[in-house]
């Protein structure tokens, strides 16, 4: 994109829109692994409003790198940038044989079985993640650190003590992405500062509190990928696995909504009792998801989460005014 292009791409999105008439958001991005398509297509939706305004974005894991390609194409080219950046990321995961298939959505069925007898630390002992490459051809991490037309905040767990450490804009680097998407089964903890990192999904999925509180918004809106509902009781060793990584990502999501909540009934500040948090599930949107494997990758299903996300932004952006919605209400 040339100059020209990317003054007439930021002339588009705030034309005729005086700044009174912005309607600010928040946005907090859950991980999910190849289900973060679903997110591509709610901020494929939702930049197609120009009087929407982004305040801030937090996310963990697929979540993360959403969140950096949209502040990163915000910054260099306007609305129109940051979906062309979306979608050439997801359009290179779905295709055939790309590495990114591994480094973003985890396990294949042959890496499934390797990961029972060996770590990632035999497997993969040159650390090769294709997804730093990925990154580094959408992204300058350096400009975006400095001037990020949004705040980020990235959640990665420390593997120390298992406590979360946000990364905020002025410390945004590649390294702070891959640790927020660093699947312990299958890659080798990311180290930044001595400090060894996994994915952030384990901490916060995603960063809820604080972006409530360091966000001007009046409104946080929260893409949740992982299904919680499941209508058969799992049985086989692989199902009972799957639940349980389910109810440990959608937990902290829960509990964090749930604090917000009942802080906001104890009388704290005025800004928090005001705090709408709104929810879009993929679940509600993507048939059969709970069924269906985030190691997925096949182009026909990303553009089947692509297509929900986007009519669920859709169905959101014309609800959302709605004076009998409920604020702060636990994702279901």
């Amino acid at each position: 994109m040339t100059i020209v292009d990317r003054a007439l791409s930021r002339w588009r999105d705030h034309r005729k829109i005086p700044p009174s008439a912005k309607r600010k958001i928040a946005l907090a991005l859950q991980g999910g692994g190849s289900f973060g398509a679903f997110t591509w297509g709610v901020l494929d939706r939702l930049l197609e409003e120009a009087d929407l305004e982004f305040d801030a974005v937090s996310g963990a894991s697929a979540g993360a790198v959403n969140a950096v390609l949209l502040a990163a194409g915000l910054m260099d080219g306007g609305r129109q940038e940051a979906r062309t950046r979306l979608a050439r990321f997801w359009k290179r995961m779905g295709k055939p044989g790309s590495p990114l298939r591994f480094s973003v959505a985890g396990k294949t069925a042959g890496l499934d079985f390797l990961t029972k007898v060996m770590s990632p630390y035999q497997f993969n002992p040159l650390d090769l993640n294709p997804l730093r490459a990925a990154l580094l051809k959408e992204v300058d991490f350096t400009r975006l650190a400095a001037a990020s037309p949004v705040a980020l905040i990235i959640a990665a767990t420390r593997v120390s003590d298992g406590k979360s450490r946000l990364f905020r804009n002025a410390e945004l680097t590649v390294e702070a992405v891959l640790a927020s998407a660093c699947l312990p089964q299958y890659q080798q903890a990311v180290i930044i500062g001595g400090e060894a990192y996994w994915d952030g999904g384990y901490a916060l999925n995603p960063p809820i509190v604080p972006l409530a509180h360091e966000s001007d918004a009046p409104r946080i809106l929260v893409v949740q990928l992982t299904p919680m509902r499941m209508d058969n009781l799992p049985r086989s060793p692989q199902d009972i696995e799957k639940r349980l990584d389910r109810i440990a990502f959608n937990a902290t999501l829960n509990a964090q909504i749930e604090a917000l909540r009942i802080g906001a009934e104890a009388g704290a500040t005025q800004k928090l009792r005001a705090l709408r948090i709104d929810t879009i599930a993929a679940e509600d949107s993507v048939s059969g998801l709970a069924a269906r494997s985030a190691a997925n990758t096949d182009w026909n299903f990303l553009e089947e989460l692509r297509d929900g996300g986007r009519k669920a932004a859709g169905d959101w952006l014309e609800a959302k005014d709605d004076p009998e919605g409920a604020s702060m209400e636990p994702a279901r």
